[in-house]
């Protein structure tokens, strides 16, 4: 597909890192400029306006607070899901103090908490768009009691959530339970606005989760993916995305990280700046600047650890050494932790480049070098990536090879077996196949088990060919992982992909001791 010109040459493009590419961009693009707020998409409206939220930029930049409708509600948890929990919301205009509501009821609402605005400047390229303001909030609730469940609502002065022409929009959350019990969070990545995202977000919320783990390619405002300047881009369908996650984002926390189509390029050197300003998330141990796709998080009996695959992807490779090793010393000290800590039965982790796969993507070399000894050392029990846009499951794989043959319906046990890694990019975006000649192999359907013929990306982004044994499952089709976790005498996680329509199309058990 074509690019359009977003005024850098895409061979020039090409040769720079990320950090250069923003420099040129910020020299030779910034001074064309016209401005259009986010309330064109979001809401209908068109303004003038420039400037923070809080003052008022040139005449008519502002509208009345009480015209101004919040949208696009999605949660995160704190530090500690058990008392914290941080609500974000937009605005198409900049607004006054706004804040969030709280209480144990929704007709008691009596918690106020401030919130923090995140404007964010989109400059406008000659020809191809008009600048763009959009302003995101963000308030963070803490010291909450575990396992209880909390109404809100989101405001600003002129619109009060309390009011009783804006109570339909109350919605609710529960906090993490004090003790370990039984749970279900599900996982996709590669959504993007679609009408099979939107009916993933729906099925998603037919599982009941306590959270969702999305394993990047969030949104596709940067349609390309390649992390350079040249890449098609429009801030706009942030507006769209945030609409269509509401209903379920609003009350499901949505824990996201970076993909390859994460990194925009116009908002900082590493392309990080827009969901810096979008999302609020776990702080990561490495990086005072924020790097939002890198954090943990416990949940009853699990640790959860999400990684920027950005900073070690050989096939894409705009932000390689990124963190210049930092956060994969932050994964090990972080995996140790979990793994030291008692009551904690299970670690999964989550990011975007597949460690296994055999669709288009295929396996990224840098995953698999720098991060799969951590995974063998601290016997991580569950891998889930997105990138390739289709369901592939692995059997275990231990020290590079099959240790233990998973097929659907069946069970394993990491410290004997090995990890199993699901590709869980059936999100939303356009489908991916598997190579020629290859089977999908699904419950309901399985097909003989053969190798497939695929490749791995090495430094030099070359294709090293590989013959995979260990590609047990595959479906083309919209897809998402629902994995319940229990506790107890005998801790497990029942993990499960279901199609689009409910069915399921693969399960298999985790187990610690089996």
């Amino acid at each position: 597909m074509d690019t359009p010109d977003v005024g850098i040459p895409r061979a020039l493009a090409g040769r720079l890192s990320m950090a250069e590419q923003y420099a040129y961009l910020r020299t030779r693009v910034l001074p064309r400029r016209t401005l259009v707020t986010a309330g064109a998409v979001a809401g209908g409206l068109l303004t003038g306006c420039h400037g923070a939220p809080g003052r008022a930029g040139p005449a008519g930049s502002r509208a009345p607070g009480s015209v101004v409708r919040p949208f696009g509600r999605h949660l995160a948890f704190g530090p500690d899901p058990r008392t914290g929990m941080r609500v974000s919301w937009q605005v198409p205009f900049a607004v006054h103090r706004p804040y969030v509501r709280l209480g144990l009821r929704p007709d008691d609402l009596g918690r106020r908490i401030a919130a923090e605005v995140r404007p964010l400047h989109t400059p406008g390229v000659s020809g191809v768009r008009p600048a763009l303001e959009q302003y995101y909030v963000h308030a963070v609730a803490d010291g909450l009691t575990p396992g209880t469940t909390y109404y809100y609502g989101v405001g600003h002065d002129g619109w009060d959530p309390a009011a009783t022409a804006h109570r339909a929009a109350i919605a609710s959350f529960r906090t993490a339970p004090a003790r370990p019990e039984r749970f279900v969070f599900t996982a996709f990545g590669d959504q993007g606005v679609s009408r099979a995202a939107s009916a993933g977000d729906g099925l998603v919320l037919r599982q009941k989760p306590a959270f969702h783990l999305h394993a990047g390619d969030i949104c596709y405002a940067d349609v390309n993916g390649t992390g350079q300047r040249a890449d098609g881009y429009d801030p706009a369908q942030w507006d769209l995305f945030l609409r269509q996650n509401e209903p379920v984002a609003r009350s499901v926390p949505w824990m996201v990280t970076t993909g390859n189509h994460d990194m925009e390029a116009w908002y900082s050197p590493d392309g990080y700046g827009g969901q810096l300003a979008r999302f609020s998330l776990p702080e990561t141990g490495f990086d005072p600047h924020g790097t939002p796709g890198a954090y943990s998080f416990v949940y009853g009996n699990a640790g959860f650890v999400a990684l920027d695959a950005n900073d070690v992807s050989y096939e894409i490779p705009a932000n390689l050494g990124r963190s210049g090793g930092r956060q994969t010393a932050w994964l090990d000290r972080t995996l140790r932790r979990l793994r030291a800590s008692d009551g904690l039965d299970f670690v999964v982790v989550f990011f975007h480049h597949c460690a296994y796969s055999t669709s288009r993507h295929a396996s990224d070399g840098g995953v698999r070098r720098e991060w799969l000894p951590l995974f063998a050392r601290h016997r991580v029990d569950l891998v889930i990536n997105g990138h390739n846009h289709a369901y592939e499951r692995t059997d275990a794989i231990r020290a590079g090879g099959v240790g233990r043959a998973v097929p659907v319906g069946g069970s394993t046990d990491p410290a004997r077996d090995g990890t199993v890694y699901v590709t869980a990019g059936g999100g939303g975006r356009d489908l991916y196949a598997f190579p020629p000649g290859v089977a999908d192999s699904y419950e309901g359907q399985v097909t003989r088990h053969e190798t497939v013929k695929t490749f791995v990306w090495t430094k030099g982004k070359d294709r090293l060919p590989e013959t995979a044994d260990w590609s047990r499952v595959r479906y083309t089709g919209f897809s998402l992982l629902s994995v319940e976790v229990r506790a107890g005498a005998s801790p497990r996680l029942a993990v499960s992909a279901l199609a689009l329509d409910g069915r399921r199309i693969d399960h298999f058990e985790v187990r610690r001791g089996g």
